[in-house]
């Protein structure tokens, strides 16, 4: 028994025709933008590749960037299958690509949903690259003269400006890293000899952040050292003092920056899988009811187009007997190979003796 079987008129055809060609389009423009939105995505997190210990979630823009350009691909083509679908000569050199055409084309419209799958699972993973990157920043933060990090200091302050945030949980983060570069510390003065010498590394740590840290929006010029002193400032008090740094944390910052981009680009590529399906769809019923039309006469006759040509529990057992087949045809020719081998061996074995 057919799964969803119609039956079609010539004028409901070509009607079909008409709106799928423009259907196919409208797939197009979809495949483009997801492509689009895999390159915005993967140009986001290239800009902070130095903040990110590992690089697992860049699959999820790959994936996107592959899926919109094969998708553009299938849909120009369901486009011209549409305009040669009136006639029969054209129509009938498409007959023989139609299974490999809709097996791609449902595996193409499949890794939509895996990327769209992949953007929530992989948020863990991000938030620890994260977490790790931003460590390690902040640790070679001084380091501007060594190849391979001088960029590393422009890095997190346009970071932290940009996000307005402070070191990787909080501002704290900068307390417990030297964050100044040796060649900037005046060593005759006895102050820094004194917290160098105190410290167990030798390094020279203080309570102090960088100037991106400062809040702009702060009512008072920046205090960004001495900041657990409440005697080292006028009217200071370290622990209400909210206005004068950014609070938040970078790693806070970008994982809500990047779920936000995720969980925007997640429905837009749920809607493009429902557009291409709804293509593939479509699709088929034209190409079933195109079957049994074998010439000019019979065009405008009615015909039957359907999703499936048998149930799908009997779809499911042909496509396993298919395999199976497909399986055990390497089988057997390994056992034709050996049998005549084995033959071949003993043909020589008998003429030697």
């Amino acid at each position: 028994m057919s799964v969803l079987k119609f039956t079609l008129t010539f004028q409901k055809r070509v009607r079909l025709a008409q709106g799928l060609w423009l259907l196919s389009w409208i797939a197009v423009l979809s495949g483009v933008m997801v492509f689009s939105m895999g390159v915005f995505l993967k140009t986001e997190l290239m800009r902070r590749a130095e903040v990110m210990y590992t690089h697992d979630i860049h699959i999820v823009p790959n994936l996107l960037i592959v899926v919109g350009l094969a998708s553009v691909g299938i849909n120009l083509w369901a486009g011209r299958i549409c305009q040669d679908s009136m006639d029969l000569e054209r129509f009938a050199r498409w007959k023989t690509i139609f299974v490999p055409y809709f097996s791609g084309s449902l595996f193409i419209t499949s890794m939509l949903l895996v990327a769209m799958a992949l953007s929530y699972i992989l948020q863990p993973n991000l938030e620890e690259s994260l977490k790790v990157g931003l460590k390690n920043g902040i640790r070679f933060y001084k380091d501007t003269d060594t190849p391979g990090r001088c960029y590393q200091k422009q890095t997190i302050d346009r970071l932290q400006l940009e996000f307005k945030c402070c070191g990787n949980n909080n501002f704290k983060d900068w307390f417990e890293v030297q964050w100044i570069n040796s060649r900037y510390l005046d060593f005759n003065d006895p102050d820094i000899r004194d917290r160098i010498h105190s410290n167990i590394d030798g390094r020279f740590l203080m309570d102090a952040v960088p100037f991106s840290c400062c809040n702009p929006g702060s009512p008072r010029p920046c205090i960004q050292d001495n900041l657990r002193d409440n005697m080292a400032h006028i009217n200071y008090d370290y622990h209400n003092e909210k206005l004068n740094l950014f609070r938040q944390g970078c790693r806070e910052a970008l994982v809500s920056y990047y779920m936000g981009l995720m969980n925007t680009i997640g429905p837009g590529v749920l809607s493009v899988f429902m557009l291409q399906m709804s293509v593939l769809l479509s699709l088929r019923f034209l190409q079933t009811s195109m079957m049994s039309v074998e010439d000019e006469e019979s065009m405008e006759l009615d015909t039957e187009g359907y999703l499936l040509e048998k149930s799908l529990k009997e779809t499911f057992e042909d496509m396993l007997q298919i395999l199976k087949k497909k399986l055990k045809l390497p089988t057997a020719q390994v056992e034709e190979d050996t049998t005549s081998a084995g033959g071949e061996e003993a043909t020589e074995g008998e003429a030697s003796s």
